[in-house]
């Protein structure tokens, strides 16, 4: 039997290791910077990050739906620094005890208060936000299939978006050779053929969406949706997303309500498509769900029951982004060329991944155009230039 690779961990010099030691530094200081923390919160903060690289892991406080897993889950990583252990791992910590920092789980006056609310609001309140969904103004005449393909474009590529990506991205061409080959294609893999056959093939598709970040990627999310309700003839979604405020931009309940409030407020077709939305939670066609699974630092390979019974029903799992990505196929060192089904037969149903290229894991790529890739510009796999849509049935 072929021994898996081994997981990522923050090494020197490696992306992970940038991640911890500069974009949650960055986090840190812009979550104190937009509230007016008292000493108890700063000095929770400052141990926070404290705990990268000199301080050792602690399980976080005992409250939230989670409460009773974390004292399991950080017993392996006990005495170490969090730049120690796996990536997914150390994300998910991080963000964990960041609310714990803030108070969010604590009573009193930051309980459920979200840490990233400004920067969340400041994008939809941006008024760029709605002059860069203009192109969807456009679409009336187009066909379905013509608008079924730009809707999974927009929603591929709004994820993008990532707030906490944004904060610590390289330039583009950061990494590009000078005498680089050919240009790769943007979207490296496209299943998205395979992805509307199972829809249309179906009697009565059903479909999930899990969720990444909200802002100026939720509302394309959520533009799909209504295609794929109004159009393609599902006949409901499922929208899963966090239970709790995570990884900056990652979308919860209440950032939905926030984006098919601000969809509703547009003018025409915009609008039109809020609307429509709000009639699908109405009606229960769009139902909007949560797990705490989704912040737990474990992979889709340990899947509680509950959440492995809803994939298998779906006609579709539509998996949005980078964390959903690694979580699927496993945040490990797999050689690229590793087939995308093969990592993902283990998943209870068909899975369409949408996601673009934030972290050093990719899978499903040909031999020819591995090479093209590494030749022209070494970074390909962390900038975010590059995509997937791959497809699992």
């Amino acid at each position: 039997m072929t021994r898996e690779p081994d997981a990522i961990v923050p090494e020197p010099g490696t992306f992970a290791w940038s991640v911890l030691h500069d974009r949650h530094p960055a986090v840190i200081a812009k979550v104190r910077e937009a509230f007016p923390f008292g000493p108890q919160q700063n000095e929770a903060l400052d141990e926070l990050a404290s705990e990268t690289s000199v301080a050792t892991i602690t399980a976080p406080e005992p409250s939230g739906c989670d409460r009773d897993c974390w004292p399991e889950w950080v017993r392996e990583f006990a005495g170490r620094q969090l730049d120690q252990t796996p990536f997914l791992f150390a994300e998910s910590y991080f963000y964990r005890r960041l609310l714990d920092a803030t108070g969010f789980y604590r009573p009193g006056p930051w309980w459920s208060v979200d840490p990233f609310a400004p920067m969340k609001h400041a994008e939809l309140t941006d008024a760029r936000l709605a002059e860069d969904l203009g192109w969807f103004e456009t679409l009336t005449g187009a066909s379905s299939t013509e608008i079924g393909a730009v809707l999974l474009s927009a929603s591929l590529w709004g994820n993008r978006a990532d707030l906490g990506f944004q904060m610590s991205t390289r330039a583009a061409s950061a990494g590009r050779a000078d005498d680089a080959p050919e240009a790769a294609p943007a979207v490296l893999v496209d299943d998205s053929d395979l992805m509307w056959s199972l829809l249309r093939r179906a009697d009565s598709p059903q479909v999930v969406m899990v969720a990444d970040n909200t802002g100026r990627e939720l509302i394309p999310d959520l533009l799909l949706i209504d295609h794929l309700l109004e159009t393609v003839g599902v006949q409901a979604v499922a929208l899963h997303v966090k239970p709790a405020p995570y990884y900056v931009s990652d979308a919860t309940g209440a950032d939905v309500i926030a984006c098919l409030t601000w969809l509703a407020e547009r003018p025409e077709q915009l609008g039109r498509a809020g609307v429509r939305l709000r009639r699908a939670c109405a009606t229960g066609r769009l139902t909007i769900h949560t797990h705490a699974f989704y912040c737990a630092p474990l992979t889709y390979h340990d899947l509680p029951a509950d959440l492995a019974a809803s994939f298998a029903d779906a006609t579709v799992t539509i998996m949005k982004g980078d964390l959903n990505y690694r979580r699927l196929v496993g945040d490990r060192h797999w050689p690229p060329t590793t087939g995308f089904e093969q990592l993902t037969s283990y998943f209870p149903g068909p899975v369409t991944a949408l996601r673009t290229l934030k972290s050093d894991v990719a899978v499903g790529i040909s031999p020819q155009l591995l090479e093209v890739l590494d030749k022209s510009d070494t970074t390909w796999r962390t900038v975010g230039t590059h995509a997937v849509v791959q497809t699992r049935p």
